[in-house]
């Protein structure tokens, strides 16, 4: 059976560099990064990538919670240009949602369902929301599945918005792995020292109607090796890059520029450079920028695909902040200077705790 092929049409990102996707990729061409000393609560100050309140104010929602102001910036231009039907899907990728609110005992507001419905109802969003909460799979992973429900003839279209922010709970659950690295994080780098934490929100409007980019392969495999551990061999990974090109019809020479996960652990960089070599894409462009937004969470794979979509248009890749010397045992062509590229097929990876991989595969038309 054929399916009806699946486009993105329009996409946005708020985070620490700008409200907006201009000024995010003003301040990347500028070679600025988000990640600065920052006092989280009551924890000791670590690099983290935090988002201004006065960077909040396009689209004021006064009742809302920190992170639903942050989501609704993202959102809320997206739906001003796709007025929502009673056949768009609304789908909400978090990790932690309003996590934050549990220390004022607000139980209920924490509940990502009463978060998703909180949006829904201030975007005049009459279907019930489909919330993806699948760790730093999410934000990758809710695009598959708004392509998927599209494809079931589900839905005729779906505005997909993810969003995480930087709190102690999420911060001192890092530190409890010594994760933390004490200076901005370096992915790949032979020096680097764990991961550096970012908030940010970010949307895209997918249908089927014939748009500018096409979504032409996803997969996601969950290799079962460890519950904070990816696999040593990257068979999670593997498996979701090769089930996406399968179902794309592209081989590996196809791809012009990969858009890694790269934390800056040891683990990840090591499985991710291990599963790239077997799926022979050492030589394709690749970078990370998580040293410049830090670790996003739910939101970042949805984040990196806005940016990947951005660097399709304008021909141009970023480079890995914070990369200096090679730190894994596999070569990988790791983007060092900006470099102009003529982008034709992108591959977004994305790997969480858990086990959870997910790819996904966009062709500019």
């Amino acid at each position: 059976m054929t399916l009806k092929p699946v486009y993105i049409h329009d996409f946005n990102c708020v985070t620490p560099l700008g409200a907006d996707l201009d000024r995010n990729w003003e301040s990347l061409l500028a070679g600025q990064i988000g990640l600065t000393s920052q006092k989280i609560g009551f924890l000791p100050e670590v690099f983290a990538s935090k988002i201004e309140a006065s960077a909040l104010a396009n689209y004021a929602w006064p009742s809302g919670t920190r992170l639903e102001k942050m989501m609704y910036e993202a959102v809320a231009p997206i739906r001003a240009r796709h007025q929502p039907t009673t056949r768009t899907a609304f789908i909400v990728a978090t990790t932690k949602g309003n996590i934050s609110d549990l220390r004022n005992a607000a139980t209920d507001q924490a509940l990502l369902t009463q978060l998703a419905d909180r949006l829904a109802k201030a975007m005049d969003i009459s279907t019930t929301p489909i919330i993806v909460s699948h760790a730093c799979v999410s934000g990758v992973l809710a695009v598959a599945v708004a392509k998927r429900l599209i494809q079931m003839g589900s839905y005729d279209d779906a505005i997909v918005l993810a969003g995480d922010e930087v709190g102690e709970f999420v911060v001192s659950g890092f530190q409890a792995f010594q994760a933390m690295s004490p200076f901005p994080c370096k992915p790949f780098d032979k020096n680097r020292a764990g991961v550096s934490l970012g908030e940010a929100t970010a949307c895209v409007y997918i249908s089927a109607t014939a748009g500018s980019f096409e979504i032409v392969g996803e997969s996601s495999i969950n290799d079962a090796n460890h519950i904070s551990g990816p696999s040593r061999t990257g068979e999670g990974l593997y498996q979701s890059v090769r089930g996406a090109l399968l179902e794309a019809g592209l081989t590996a020479a196809d791809i012009d520029y990969i858009s890694a996960h790269g934390t800056a652990t040891a683990y990840n960089d090591e499985m991710e450079a291990i599963a790239f070599n077997r799926l022979a894409l050492s030589n394709v462009p690749v970078n990370s920028l998580k040293g410049v937004y830090g670790h996003t969470l739910g939101a970042s794979g949805l984040l990196e695909t806005v940016i990947g979509l951005k660097c399709m248009i304008e021909g141009l890749l970023i480079p890995t902040a914070g990369f200096e010397e090679m730190g894994v045992s596999q070569p990988l062509h790791l983007l060092k200077q900006l470099q102009q590229k003529n982008i034709s097929y992108f591959l977004k990876t994305a790997s969480g705790f858990g086990g959870s991989n997910a790819a996904l595969i966009i062709k500019k038309v």
